[in-house]
């Protein structure tokens, strides 16, 4: 049992924080990517034994998906917003932000306020895209890891990019001036 532990670990663990971006973009709420990844991590810990090889990653993130699909589908109350703010970026994290490469305060805020833009422009675009979008841009994944973990063919997947970043460029040129 030790030993599967282990091997749990040394597949899983490289991949949380791709699986928690991926949920967070999916679920649009930090509190609620959480939740879905720690479902994500106890479903994968229940099929490892079913786990044949091939990209961990891959397979991770297809369970981190298909986790959120599912928590998307069951959901009935309205979004709720959490009293801190998901906008919010507590103390520890800027303080380390900013000792970040020695970044000043407004080279800081410039990247909270292109982070936020991002979250904003990536927040509009219908879910299909937003992962794929995600997967490839953000989280490095190929062609071929974005089909798996989508269920969809290669094909789907460049083309939804494709669409995806035309959106993107839409919704940016609509915010200038």
């Amino acid at each position: 049992m030790e030993e599967e532990d282990s091997d749990f670990e040394a597949v899983v663990l490289p991949h949380l924080d791709e699986a928690y971006n991926l949920a967070r973009w999916l679920m649009r709420s930090p509190s609620d990517a959480e939740d879905v990844v720690q479902e994500a991590i106890l479903r994968a810990l229940t099929y490892f034994a079913s786990f044949r090889g091939g990209s961990a990653r891959a397979w991770l993130l297809q369970i981190v998906r298909n986790t959120a699909y599912s928590m998307l589908r069951q959901r009935v109350a309205p979004e709720t917003v959490p009293l801190d703010g998901d906008e919010a970026i507590h103390a520890d994290e800027m303080a380390a932000m900013l000792s970040e490469a020695g970044l000043s305060p407004e080279a800081l805020l410039a990247r909270v306020q292109t982070r936020r833009q991002l979250d904003s422009l990536l927040a509009e675009l219908p879910i299909e895209l937003r992962e794929c979008v995600v997967l490839f841009e953000l989280n490095q994944a190929t062609y071929r890891e974005i089909a798996t973990i989508t269920g969809v063919p290669i094909g789907t997947v460049m083309s939804r990019l494709w669409r995806g970043r035309r959106m993107l460029f839409r919704l940016a040129a609509r915010l200038k001036p």
